[in-house]
């Protein structure tokens, strides 16, 4: 996990928790990379041959020598890792039963449970999150609101010696700067004489950096001739969008899709890879780390009855917003969306 910070609760006995904890993210495995021996020169007949089998540079037995770097091997990420804006953080926690079954005084860990939040750099509040396999977390305090219910103070497990309690918490990455990951644990402790409720808190801190950079240009085109299907009737104007996507992070991505989401008043198309002649194939941008991909939209706007076209709001027009979405290596999806983009009139 990524640096943890000191937060646990001081209790009145400094006594060893009967519970720890472990957090350990989720992510996608890599190709392994192995470095493969270049093809020996055919040595002279009445030496033998000093270079070693090409097979036995390889990651893994094979009897077939192969020289491209990946290997169909999957490696575990070795590290925390990068996290990006536009991806989903994933992360799993363990409370463990730590108790020894032959223990002098017999213990007993009920009513286990696991509370999580995050602290985003724009908000003082933390937000909770929704813990369980195939839950969703919220990724803002807004989303909490109307729900009416507090899915976090479910009943707890109780757990025997050895035992774990597993949940896994996601969230949606949307800004840059230092998050925090708060991880509650409470559970019950009791013996044949006493008992008690006990619990600890965990903080771990991680850093959000920016996986693209958007710049964008817009530029007036000359207007269209009238419409002459429409008895002659006037066309509204129409701007060039233009938009340099820079990858900033530390893998290479596929860009799925760009696309701009108009609002009312006006309409796009594209001019990008998605245009293709009749019998060519799609092929998607493959961005390098520090590669830009340059990407160009036609504006329109559209005239009301009357033949007026959009209102300019503090000297300027807004078109939409520019959304996009990519994949990493091993298929983990990104997305990311601009503020409202526009020209000034």
């Amino acid at each position: 996990m990524a640096h943890q910070r000191s937060g646990s609760i001081i209790e009145g006995v400094k006594e060893p928790h009967s519970v720890s904890l472990k957090v350990l993210r989720l992510s996608r495995p890599s190709l392994s990379i192995q470095h493969p021996l270049p093809t020996p020169s055919p040595s002279p007949k009445d030496s033998p041959s000093i270079f070693p089998s090409q097979s036995t540079s390889l990651a893994f037995p094979s009897s077939i020598a192969d020289s491209f770097v990946l290997s169909p091997l999957l490696t575990l990420p070795p590290a925390f890792g990068s996290a990006y804006v536009g991806e989903t953080f994933s992360c799993t926690l363990c409370a463990n039963n730590e108790l020894l079954p032959d223990s002098p005084v017999p213990k007993n860990v009920n009513n286990v449970r696991i509370d999580a939040e995050m602290k985003v750099p724009s908000s003082t509040t933390a937000i909770p999150l929704i813990l369980g396999p195939d839950a969703k977390s919220p990724t803002s305090p807004e989303d909490q609101a109307g729900d009416g219910e507090e899915p976090q103070h479910k009943a707890g497990v109780d757990l025997a010696p050895g035992e774990s309690l597993q949940k896994i918490v996601s969230f949606e990455l949307k800004e840059e700067g230092s998050h925090v990951l708060a991880v509650t644990v409470t559970y019950s402790e009791t013996t044949p004489t006493s008992g008690r409720v006990r619990t600890f808190r965990k903080l771990y801190q991680f850093v959000c950096k920016g996986c693209m950079i958007v710049r964008t240009k817009a530029g007036l085109l000359s207007p269209l001739p009238s419409d002459a299907e429409n008895g002659g009737a006037k066309r509204g104007r129409r701007w060039a969008l233009e938009a340099q996507l820079e990858n900033t992070g530390e893998e290479t991505i596929t860009l799925d899709m760009v696309i701009l989401e108009t609002k009312e008043g006006f309409k796009s198309r594209g001019i990008n890879w998605e245009v293709v002649r009749e019998g060519e194939d799609l092929e998607k941008p493959v961005l390098m780390p520090g590669d830009v991909q340059q990407v160009c939209f036609i504006v329109e706007e559209i005239l009301d009855e009357e033949g007026k076209g959009q209102e300019a709001v503090d000297g300027r027009i807004h078109f939409g917003i520019l959304s996009m979405g990519w994949r990493g290596p091993m298929g983990n999806r990104g997305y990311l969306s601009t503020g409202s983009l526009g020209a000034r009139v």
